[in-house]
C-alpha cells in the first residue's frame, strides 16, 4: 500500500488520481489546512479497499504511530507541507515546523516500522539565486534565500542522511512552478482572483520582468513516476520542469484573455522581485531525466494556458 501524505493537497490529489488509476491502494493522510476535502471526494468513491483517507498531522507523533500501525505500507510519498513562499517574510517558524519537522517525524516512522522508500517533493528555491542558468542538480553551493526554500533543502538533507544511515531509498524532485488542475495558490491563482475583484485594472508585483519555467502537474506527476521506475541508486535528485520560460507580464496577458476581459491596466509595483524571497528568473536543467528517455509534453505557455482554463472551470 502506497502513502501520501498531503494527498488532498494540489499535487497530492492528483498523484492519488494517477496511482489509483494505476491500480494502487493507497492511504492518504492529510491535516486539510491547505488540502480540500473536495479535491478527493471523487477519489473515495474507488471504494475503501483502493483509498483511504485519514485525518492527522505530521507533527503528531502519535498519529504517525498509529498510521504505520493500522496499515502495511510499502512506498512513501511526501508532500505534506507549507506550499506558502510568502508567508516566511511574517512567520519564518511555519516552513521549520511544517516542513522541516514533520518531515522528521515521518522519517522516524518510517525508520521504527522498516519502511525503506520515500519520494519527496522539493523545490527549485532550494538552488536561491543560481548564477547558472538552466541549473542542473548538481550545482552548488546551493543558497536559499527564502525560509521555505531553507525548510526544503533542510528536508532533503534529513532525507538523504536517514538513507544512507538506514538502508533506505530516496527520489527528490526538485520542481519548477507547477500548475493545473486543483491549483490553490500561485501567480495564476491570485491573478485571477484579482481580476475577479477588478476587471479593469491587474496589480502584479515586481516589473513583471521574472521569468520562470512552469509545468503543467500531468507532467509532474508522469516526471515522477517516470523516474521512480528507472532509477534506483540509494539517493535520486531530478529537476522536474518545463524546457523554456514565461515571464509574468505574459502569464497575466494569457489570464486576461482567458477570462475574455478587455482594455485592462497592468500596474506594477515595480522593482526585480515580487517579494522578498522571490527569484525573478528562474529554468531549471532537467538532462538527467531526460537521458533516461522522458520528455515533458508541455511548453511553459502550454502549461500556463491549461492551469487558467482548468481554474476558471472551462475544462
Amino acid at each position: 500500500m502506497i502513502l501520501v501524505t498531503g494527498g488532498a493537497g494540489f499535487i497530492g490529489s492528483n498523484l492519488v488520481e494517477r496511482l489509483l488509476a494505476d491500480g494502487e491502494d493507497v492511504v492518504i493522510f492529510d491535516n486539510f489546512s491547505s488540502g480540500r476535502r473536495a479535491f478527493i471526494e471523487d477519489l473515495s468513491e474507488e471504494g475503501p479497499s483502493r483509498v483511504r483517507v485519514v485525518e492527522g498531522d505530521l507533527l503528531d507523533t502519535r498519529a504517525i504511530e498509529h498510521l504505520f500501525e493500522e496499515f502495511e505500507i510499502d512506498f512513501v510519498y511526501h508532500l505534506a507541507a507549507n506550499p506558502e513562499v510568502r508567508i516566511g517574510v511574517d512567520d519564518p517558524g511555519v516552513h521549520l515546523e511544517q516542513n522541516v519537522i514533520t518531515t522528521y517525524n515521518l522519517l522516524e516512522g518510517m525508520r521504527r516500522h522498516s519502511i525503506r522508500e520515500i519520494a519527496f517533493t522539493s523545490t527549485s528555491t532550494v538552488y536561491g539565486e543560481a548564477a547558472l542558468i538552466p541549473t542542473p542538480e548538481e550545482y552548488g553551493p546551493l543558497i536559499p534565500i527564502s525560509t521555505y526554500g531553507a525548510s526544503k533543502l533542510a528536508s532533503e538533507a534529513l532525507i538523504t542522511s536517514y538513507t544512507h544511515t538506514f538502508d533506505m531509498r530516496a527520489w527528490i524532485f526538485r520542481f519548477a512552478n507547477v500548475v493545473g488542475k486543483r491549483g490553490t495558490h500561485g501567480v495564476i491563482f491570485d491573478f485571477i482572483r484579482k481580476l475577479r475583484a477588478n476587471p479593469r485594472e491587474l496589480e502584479i508585483l515586481g516589473d513583471g520582468r521574472q521569468e520562470k519555467s512552469y509545468m503543467l502537474v500531468d507532467d509532474c506527476i508522469d516526471g515522477m513516476l517516470f523516474a521512480i521506475r528507472k532509477a534506483r541508486d540509494p539517493v535520486n535528485i531530478f529537476n522536474l520542469g518545463s524546457k523554456d520560460t514565461i515571464n509574468v507580464t505574459r502569464i497575466a496577458e494569457i489570464v486576461v484573455e482567458q477570462m475574455d476581459l478587455k482594455n485592462v491596466t497592468f500596474r506594477y509595483t515595480g522593482g526585480a522581485r515580487g517579494w522578498k524571497g522571490d527569484v525573478p528568473r528562474m529554468m531549471l536543467a532537467i538532462d538527467a531525466i531526460r537521458n533516461l528517455g522522458w520528455e515533458p509534453r508541455f511548453s511553459s505557455e502550454e502549461s500556463v494556458r491549461a492551469a487558467t482554463r482548468y481554474l476558471l472551470g472551462s475544462e
